[in-house]
């Protein structure tokens, strides 16, 4: 097997607060190969964005890492200086977020931000520069790229925003790109374009893209494996096929539950009962189990690792070996 695009080993990431470190992500390890694209699920707050932000050297203060590490083809980058990292960044990982608006200038033209970001990165001529800007903005689908070039953010719609936006983020062909609700502002049918072009660009330039997503939908629509974290830890991963029709893990299966049937009718969807516990509020042991309906003795004690059950890996003492969980009376 090749050498992966992106390996995060055990990550950690506190908060630091007058009252001491407030843990936030505890100990996530997932791998990223070329051309991939990882959905990244769980309810807000479950620690999605923050792992995003970390990939990209983005965490703010009094956010930090505390433990583990984050490896772009082989190089240990969460270490590196912010100078160092502000290199990397739009160059080997590129970013889209939410609302495209934040990631562009209001007060420069589209063609004049592709090609300040284009030169910044490789080393091209101002002509050629304008040549790639031109062949980004068709490729991200934006029809009659040499006017759109001199125009401004605000003369665009929601969805050709967000194109500009993906065209900045593979201006300077990374290695992965960090994709967080890059859909949910836009329509159903401008959603799907984008998740379209997405998908593309993962297969033709074998960009490994982590699609950070609360939509269930989106993920069997574009992802290629997904993982699930719950309150900062990661609970379940694997092939986006069988997570989403064998998952393992207690919250996995709630989750999928929720997912209305078009074959069926309900009156009501089922709920997982409870809420997420906030940072600081961890239960003991895995943080699930108040919510579970399957937890036992051990869940409240001891924090499960993953375990390798086909081609899943699940983090449930129902699979751990030893002695497991049983069903709540």
């Amino acid at each position: 097997m090749t050498a992966a695009a992106l390996e995060v080993r055990d990550l950690s990431i506190v908060f630091d607060t007058r009252k001491g470190p407030l843990p936030a992500i505890d100990g996530i390890s997932f791998q990223m190969q070329r051309g991939e694209v990882l959905g990244i699920v769980g309810e807000s707050g479950a620690g999605k964005s923050l792992t995003g932000n970390a990939l990209i050297g983005l965490l703010q203060a009094p956010g930090r890492i505390s433990a583990g590490s984050i490896h772009l083809d082989g190089l240990r980058i969460d270490n590196l200086d912010r100078e160092a990292q502000r290199r990397l960044r739009g160059k080997r990982i590129g970013a889209i977020f939410q609302d495209p608006l934040t990631s562009l200038d209001p007060l420069m033209t589209v063609g004049d931000q592709l090609i300040e970001t284009i030169r910044t990165h490789l080393p091209m001529t101002a002509a050629a520069a304008r040549q790639r800007a031109l062949d980004l903005l068709a490729e991200a689908g934006i029809a009659d790229p040499a006017n759109r070039l001199q125009q401004y953010p605000h003369q665009f719609s929601g969805g050709m925003r967000q194109r500009i936006v993906i065209a900045l983020a593979i201006a300077a062909e990374p290695d992965v790109i960090v994709a967080d609700e890059p859909t949910t502002a836009l329509d159903v049918s401008v959603q799907a374009q984008i998740l379209a072009l997405l998908r593309r660009l993962a297969r033709d330039h074998g960009t490994a893209i982590m699609l950070v997503t609360h939509d269930m939908g989106v993920i069997a629509e574009i992802a290629d494996r997904v993982a699930v974290i719950y309150a900062g830890r990661l609970v379940e991963i694997g092939p986006v096929a069988e997570v989403l029709h064998a998952a393992r893990h207690p919250y996995t299966k709630g989750l999928m539950s929720l997912i209305p049937s078009l074959t069926r009718r309900e009156e009501r969807l089922p709920q997982i009962a409870g809420s997420m516990p906030r940072p600081g509020q961890w239960p003991g042991g895995c943080s699930f189990h108040p919510r579970c309906p399957q937890a036992g003795p051990r869940c409240a004690t001891e924090v499960p690792r993953p375990t390798a059950i086909e081609s899943l890996d699940v983090a449930c003492h129902l699979f751990s070996g030893g002695t497991t969980a049983q069903p709540k009376s």
